[in-house]
């Protein structure tokens, strides 16, 4: 009786706490975040883009196979027509012998089987080059998507160690004031310091309480970010190891823009190629079946054509305009590739120069922050000696915050600044953050 007692309280806290468990969740490492992206619907649309694409192309190749379609049919004619052509010296053979059926009547059946192909149709061949541009253009840009999404995961990672710091810094700064709160209400109870300083630090108290509650919603924010990509909510921001560097060189960012160039490019020929004399082969095989109209005789008769057809062009107005639209279209989207590389290039010299002023901006914080620790040290040792005021105290310790808080932030900025050059010049972020 015992165990099954015992086997109803365990299920009971199973569901009582499994929506907690799923609410927040320890991951060991970045590379689990990188992982649930992949399986991810915003990366699976990717992957179904770069489904489309190849069977855009597939469907343009297929332009180039045998069209074969098989056919019956009832044919009623008010006079005798005939089921297939006859030549004349048949013809007149069969009008001097009535007994043989002639090949004409009222009611015909027929059933056969047709074929038709290009024989040549460079348009044809142009169009499936630039169906297979378009794919490669999709292809490019599901793997840029996805690195953007990665190094999106690793910012805001960064930007919640940032958040979490801070809020520690902010929890040490109460402890502070609180501990120079009790030696100031000891101060107090002795008549050695009136009760506004107390309550000057009360206030100070209070004013880290609301700057914690505006962190935290900054925090939440960035846990949603990182939710929205992977499904994962995490409880704590996970620690990450630089194990590389962005490698510089041409900008894959711009790759999928340079596939859908050359895309266009072959849109644009195709179009023009239109007009370019095309041959194609048509091949028709006919069984009738009918009573003859001379004699009421059933009659079966087998008739087939193969035919070559050169089909020129000469005047197609519409043409013209579709020609002019796909080199203006080829036309803007190199204008737009010259402007996206000029602004990645100033975006990238200004990144680039940014990093080794963040590194030394780093190490002069870390500094700072050990000297302003110091100096909080003495200045609470001053105040409660009454050299200074309350107000020159709380100063200090909110210079150790303050400068804790630039170190984070600039820490959180360098990871951010990082995944960017990452992204604009296709390096893999999973070689460069652990």
């Amino acid at each position: 009786m015992k165990k099954e007692k015992l086997k109803k309280l365990k299920t009971v806290l199973i569901i009582l706490f499994f929506p907690l468990l799923l609410h927040a969740q320890e991951v060991s490492n970045i590379g689990v975040l990188f992982d649930s992206l992949k399986t991810h619907p915003r990366t699976k649309s990717d992957e179904l883009n770069m489904e489309k694409a190849l069977l855009g192309k597939r469907i343009v190749t297929g332009m180039l196979y045998p069209k074969i379609n098989a056919y019956g049919r009832y044919e009623y004619a008010s006079t005798p027509s005939g089921m297939l052509p006859l030549s004349p010296n048949e013809l007149f053979s069969m009008i001097k012998d009535q007994s043989i059926p002639q090949p004409f009547s009222k009611n015909i059946f027929r059933i056969g089987a047709g074929v038709t192909m290009p024989v040549f149709a460079m348009s044809i061949y142009t169009a499936a080059s630039k169906a297979q541009m378009l794919y490669h253009s999709a292809e490019a840009q599901a793997f840029i998507n996805l690195q953007k999404n990665e190094a999106l995961i690793v910012s805001s990672n960064a930007n919640l160690q940032y958040l979490n710091a801070l809020l520690s810094s902010l929890e040490k700064k109460k402890t502070s004031l609180a501990t120079t709160g009790k030696m100031i209400q000891l101060q107090v109870e002795n008549g050695r310091a009136s009760k506004s300083a107390l309550l000057k630090i009360q206030n100070a108290i209070n004013e880290v309480s609301i700057i914690e509650n505006n962190i935290r919603q900054q925090r939440e924010a960035a846990i949603s970010t990182i939710r929205s990509l992977t499904g994962i909510t995490l409880s704590e921001p996970i620690k990450m190891i630089q194990t590389g560097t962005y490698q510089n060189g041409d900008f894959k960012v711009l790759e999928p823009l340079r596939k859908k160039i050359e895309a266009d490019k072959r849109a644009w020929q195709s179009e023009r190629q239109k007009l370019v004399p095309s041959i194609f082969l048509d091949g028709n095989y006919n069984h009738s079946m009918a009573q003859a109209y001379n004699n009421n005789l059933n009659i079966n008769e087998d008739y087939g054509t193969v035919a070559l057809t050169l089909n020129i062009p000469i005047f197609t107005k519409s043409q013209y305009a579709n020609i002019k639209k796909t080199r203006i279209e080829y036309e803007t989207s190199e204008n737009e590739l010259a402007r996206m590389r000029l602004e990645l290039s100033s975006q990238a010299n200004e990144l680039e120069n940014n990093l080794p002023l963040l590194n030394s901006s780093i190490e002069l914080y870390k500094q700072s922050i050990k000297d302003k620790k110091e100096l909080l040290k003495i200045a609470r040792t001053s105040y409660l000696s009454h050299r200074i005021t309350v107000e020159d105290y709380l100063k200090y310790e909110d210079d150790v915050v303050l400068e804790k808080s630039n170190l984070y932030k600039t820490q959180a900025k360098k990871w951010q600044t990082l995944m960017q050059l990452a992204v604009i010049y296709g390096n893999n972020i999973e070689e460069i953050v652990k």
